[in-house]
């Protein structure tokens, strides 16, 4: 009488429906992008040049991948200037349609960066939430949540659907083989697997290098965050809100930040230079109020009259009565003492902008710590950055001396000197 293992029969099937389901999430995932990653890299890369809804420096960028190819756009975003320097006639519009303002490459980013990009940017916008009726809640609207969650959840009807034709032609064979009398393997008792593993000398060892070996990594990996304060967000005494100030208003960081452009430091403002405006900005509005409350519980108008208190200007007289008050701010941003760098090397020479390394300040309430500023940050960021020599005598003759040494056309800060120990620690 045939035998016939139906175990291994729906071993098989679930292996190969488990791998089509993988192939088709796959695929359909992959021409999308991830746009939570493509957030991050669009603050860290484009935000400070572009706006998702608004002009900018550049274009917004709200829906960009439907109005170009998405070849097009990894050309572009990698060196526009040698796109525009080719010839494309698309191109050479884009670039003057923006006043000729040039565009930063990023040979860096990969395809697949680009594509998470432009996931976030085809995003739609989010609409402001509207209360229901009779209630004070909010209820937010967003296309792309909505078609991610019926995706989802097409995905898991369909698992659990095969899940349950499994078990049913299971059942059906079963049935089948009693009633002609074919016999099937019936599963023996095992030895108890915990029991097995420990007889098993060999299994032992391996375990037991690995588990020295996941030890050692995840020691190595705290013991090199020791000193890192990616994150850090102290309170301060009086709350600035950079999304106010620099996002909302669009106050130029350089305006209080001033010795950035001129100076190692980008020192902290004088009282001075925030009352500046706040001499005729007492309060704020009631939404701005409201919003502060509701959201971040902070009274905008009480670390207002703080700010008062500190430069000692009395609101009753609209004069200073001499009477100051030190503000004891929270260091945010250090480096060793053995680590020097220069901010107006960066923001002058070098025209950084400050959200390379500070993130995205516009869109932050309370000020933190975005970039790990260790070492091996810094060397990456000089491997990638080209130099902008562009105007320069001093660099002319160095640079194309340079540039036949390393056979490139624009040379990294790097390739100019940057990794040389003696730039940052003497």
């Amino acid at each position: 009488m045939q035998k016939v293992n139906f175990k291994n029969i729906f071993s098989r099937v679930s292996l190969l429906l488990l791998v089509a389901m993988l192939t088709f999430s796959t695929s359909v995932f992959a021409q999308e992008g991830d746009a939570a990653a493509g957030k991050t890299l669009f603050n860290s890369n484009c935000a400070a040049c572009h706006k998702l809804d608004k002009k900018a420096t550049g274009p917004a960028l709200r829906h960009v991948a439907d109005k170009y190819d998405r070849d097009w756009l990894y050309s572009w975003i990698k060196d526009s200037q040698a796109l525009i320097k080719s010839g494309d006639a698309k191109a050479i519009e884009v670039f003057e349609a923006n006043n000729k303002a040039v565009m930063t490459s990023f040979p860096a980013l990969s395809n697949a960066d680009i594509d998470n990009i432009l996931a976030y940017t085809s995003e739609e916008k989010p609409l402001p939430p509207a209360p229901a009726p009779g209630t004070g809640d909010g209820v937010s609207a967003s296309g792309s949540g909505v078609s991610n969650n019926v995706i989802l959840g097409a995905l898991v009807f369909v698992f659990l659907l095969l899940i349950v034709m499994l078990f049913l032609v299971t059942s059906t064979l079963k049935k089948i083989a009693a009633h002609n009398g074919v016999e099937y393997a019936v599963e023996e008792s095992r030895k108890p697997l915990w029991k097995a593993f420990v007889e098993n000398q060999f299994l032992l060892l391996v375990s037991a290098v690995l588990l020295l070996l996941t030890a050692a990594y995840f020691m190595y990996g705290f013991f090199m965050q020791v000193g890192v304060d990616q994150g850090y967000a102290p309170v301060q005494p009086i709350h600035f809100s950079h999304r106010i100030h620099a996002g909302d208003n669009q106050v130029d960081c350089n305006y209080c930040h001033s010795s950035a452009r001129k100076s190692k430091t980008s020192g902290i403002p004088s009282l001075n230079v925030c009352m500046n405006c706040h001499k005729n900005i007492g309060e704020v509005s009631e939404d701005v109020l409201a919003e502060g409350l509701d959201e971040h519980g902070v009274d905008y108008n009480k670390e207002i009259m703080k700010l008062y208190d500190a430069a000692g200007w009395d609101v009753s007289t609209m004069s200073y009565t001499g009477e100051t008050k030190p503000v004891k701010w929270v260091r945010i941003h250090n480096l060793p003492d053995f680590a020097y760098f220069n901010h107006s090397q960066h923001v002058t020479v070098a025209g950084v902008a400050c959200q390379k390394c500070h993130g995205p300040v516009e869109e932050m309430e309370i000020m933190e710590q975005f970039s790990p500023l260790t070492m091996g940050w810094c060397i990456d960021c000089h491997r990638e950055t080209n130099v902008n020599v562009s105007g320069n005598a001093y660099y002319e003759k160095i640079h194309e001396e340079l540039s036949k040494k390393y056979g490139v056309e624009q040379l990294t800060a790097a390739q100019m000197g940057g990794l040389e120990c003696g730039k940052c620690h003497y």
